[in-house]
């Protein structure tokens, strides 16, 4: 085949013979026919022949009005190590892409990209290849079927329990009101869809909470959070499901197989691996189901692969073709859910919610079917902060499946998640009364009982709850609790529970134990201006100290109301003030036009007023005030203090075992994710200015794309 460039030339118009060159190194212009063609008559006659033998007279047409590129065809051969003869005999058969038995123009055009390969073609290629089977293999761990078996599968395992990745600027949550009809329903449970994007990856964490959270023991209510900011039973969606008693049961399989399994053998009893290995699947398939379980396996092959778009495509089609059928609406429910995933398109996933309602809802859907596609449902609305309508799609599989213990304590978190802990220890007092020794509900009761401050009274529910090891309950925030129950009672077991939690790998330390880390950052409980690199900064503060205070002793009067009280539950006893000019980043409300020159001297300050996990405020301190050790929720940010009124003695601040005193018009900076704690014995108050700054070590990327606490 002649040259690319060559062959277009002459597929569009005559070309000038070439001059060639003899043995004697003279130009000399090619022979041509007296006819006035460009070949001899010889030549002419070979072509025939050689065009007649390869029977690709179509191919030519083609070719010759530059319809398709065979050339790149050739290079395309090339990448994929096809046989040269191959291609230009049209013998490709392993790569006849419209079906037809033979490569020829349209194959090459599904090959370059130009046409879609037929549905018809990719259902018929997975059930062959679904059918295949080696009669002498060696046994390997079955594949997770339409039937929901286990399955080794990485990709297919993901996609059942992994939640999608961070989301774009565009893909925004929907309210859930126009969905569910809940009677708690509001438009103030979005969530933060960036996530965090660069720090250490945490199971079933993939945004931040609130400081309400992780400052204030009490408070699962949060201001921004995803549905995974509340640990849930880790299990999948259908393989928790238990089936009727006449499925079969999966073959057990070696610990070797199984990483799970593998990572903790030395830990378990092995009736207990074998028990996990024999782990039965759900029945997803009704009678009729059953009959056409090779068109629906074909369609799933496509979507374990990550073909999402034909699996889409393939799904649509058997719902046109089984309109009744509840599996194929599910299936063609995860495909979206994929596609979804794969767009990170909002549209496509709330396409996905609705398929997944349309399937639970079908006549003849099987009780597993149910379970599993509205469990899958009430995940995925909850990913969109369509927290509501995750609450009442929970509450109707609860309805259900009423003896289902890991349904309502899905239900139980739910009600945490919008804030309503009443409604949420009804649930898990339901579940302890039925099942006294589950872990999962334990812990959260437990943590509702310190949310009410009966602390003594939540640190055997939280303490058994992680000795029981159930899935869930592996949480640092329960760590954290019970940790911090046992310190406000006294009790030095609390220094146990940490390392503990530490050794788990909650914790970076026994002493900095805040859970929203970024890895790396260097850690040291004080710090010095110098080793802050914001000399400039801490200047401006010392220089204006008396301009900062004299506004805030203005706005002090109880009137104005500026000043509130401390709403962390922080404190054993005494009176504690704050009145608060940044939060998050951004300006809290009006609060700068009463101390117009204290804002002013921050604005140059991007380190401070762009803190988005951070606060600048005045605290003032009453005497008799004792604050409870704690920890703040991150390891990004270094807290100033700027003495503003300090009495001589009586006021004192311990971080880790080193205790130190403020200064008049000096600025005192440590890392508050290690633990500190205050105390107020003076005769008078005490006023400080509070400035959080990023961490120097966090890069100019890092501080953009890290969510807000």
């Amino acid at each position: 085949m002649a040259p690319r460039k060559n062959f277009r030339n002459q597929a569009k118009k005559e070309v000038k013979p070439a001059a060639v060159v003899n043995k004697n190194g003279v130009k000399a212009e090619a022979t041509v026919a007296a006819s006035g063609g460009g070949f001899s008559s010889t030549k002419i006659f070979t072509w025939f022949m050689v065009l007649a033998l390869l029977g690709v007279w179509s191919s030519v047409a083609v070719v010759w009005f530059d319809l398709v590129d065979y050339d790149n065809v050739i290079e395309r051969a090339k990448e994929f190590r096809f046989n040269f003869s191959e291609v230009l005999q049209g013998k490709l058969s392993a790569y006849d892409a419209d079906g037809d038995g033979d490569f020829d123009v349209e194959d090459a055009k599904v090959l370059l990209g130009l046409k879609e390969r037929p549905v018809s073609v990719l259902l018929r290629e997975a059930k062959e290849e679904s059918a295949v089977k080696e009669p002498d293999a060696v046994p390997t761990p079955p594949d997770d079927d339409v039937d929901g078996s286990q399955n080794t599968d990485v990709e297919s395992e993901i996609q059942a329990a992994v939640p999608l990745p961070p989301i774009s600027d565009g893909f925004i949550p929907d309210d859930s009101r126009d969905e569910a009809t809940h009677p708690y329903e509001d438009e103030n449970n979005a969530i933060d869809m960036k996530g965090e994007l660069v720090e250490k990856a945490q199971p079933q964490q993939t945004v931040e909470e609130s400081k309400q959270y992780n400052d204030q023991p009490g408070s699962l209510e949060t201001k921004e959070t995803e549905a995974e900011s509340v640990p849930e039973p880790e299990a999948d969606v259908e393989s928790v499901l238990e089936p009727e008693a006449d499925e079969e049961s999966v073959p057990e399989l070696e610990a070797e197989f199984v990483p799970e399994l593998k990572e903790n053998a030395e830990e378990q009893p092995k009736d207990k691996l074998k028990e996990k290995a024999k782990k039965k699947k759900p029945k997803l398939l009704n009678k009729f189901e059953k009959t056409i379980k090779t068109e629906i396996d074909a369609a799933e092959k496509l979507r374990k692969k990550g073909k999402v778009e034909e699996a889409v495509r393939a799904f649509e089609t058997l719902v046109l073709q089984y309109p009744q059928s509840p599996r194929c609406r599910y299936g063609k429910a995860l495909a979206e859910d994929g596609l979804a995933e794969k767009m990170l398109s909002n549209d496509m996933l709330q396409k996905a919610i609705g398929t997944y309602k349309e399937a639970s809802e079908l006549p003849n859907a099987t009780p597993d079917l149910i379970k599993a596609t509205l469990k899958k449902r009430a995940e995925r609305q909850q990913f969109l902060g369509r927290m509501r309508g995750a609450l009442a799609t929970l509450e109707k599989l609860v309805q259900i499946f009423p003896e289902d213990v890991a349904l309502k304590n899905d239900l139980g978190v739910a009600h945490l998640l919008i804030g309503d802990n009443k409604s949420a220890k009804r649930v898990y007092e339901e579940v302890l009364a039925t099942a006294p020794s589950d872990g999962f509900a334990k812990v959260h009761y437990g943590f509702i009982l310190k949310s009410e401050n009966k602390i003594a009274e939540s640190i055997p529910f939280l303490r058994d709850g992680l000795e029981s090891g159930d899935p869930g309950t592996d949480d640092g925030r329960f760590y954290f609790h019970l940790g911090d129950a046992l310190q406000r009672m006294g009790d030095d077991s609390a220094y146990k529970w940490y390392e503990r939690g530490h050794q788990r790998g909650h914790f970076a330390s026994v002493w900095q134990r805040s859970l929203y880390n970024v890895d790396g950052l260097k850690a040291q409980p004080w710090w010095t201006p110098k080793d802050t690199g914001y000399m400039d900064l801490v200047k401006t503060l010392e220089r204006n100290w008396r301009i900062i205070r004299d506004e805030a002793q203005s706005v002090m009067d109880k009137t104005t109301g500026l000043f509130v009280p401390e709403e962390e539950n922080l404190r054993e006893k005494g009176e504690w003030g704050q009145f608060t000019l940044w939060q998050q980043g951004k300006k809290a409300g009006e609060s700068c036009r009463s101390v117009p020159k204290t804002c002013g001297l921050l604005e140059r300050f991007p380190e401070a007023i762009g803190c988005k996990r951070g606060q600048i405020k005045f605290s003032v301190m009453q005497p008799g005030t004792h604050v409870w050790p704690h920890t703040g929720p991150t390891n990004c940010r270094l807290r100033m203090h700027l003495g503003l009124v300090i009495p001589k003695t009586g006021c004192k601040i311990r971080c880790t075992n080193d205790t130190r005193a403020w200064e008049e018009g000096k600025v005192l900076i440590f890392d508050d994710s290690f633990e500190h704690e205050v105390w107020q014995d003076a005769d008078s108050y005490r006023l400080i200015f509070i400035v959080d700054v990023w961490h120097p070590e966090l890069t100019q990327y890092q501080r953009q794309t890290l969510s807000p606490i």
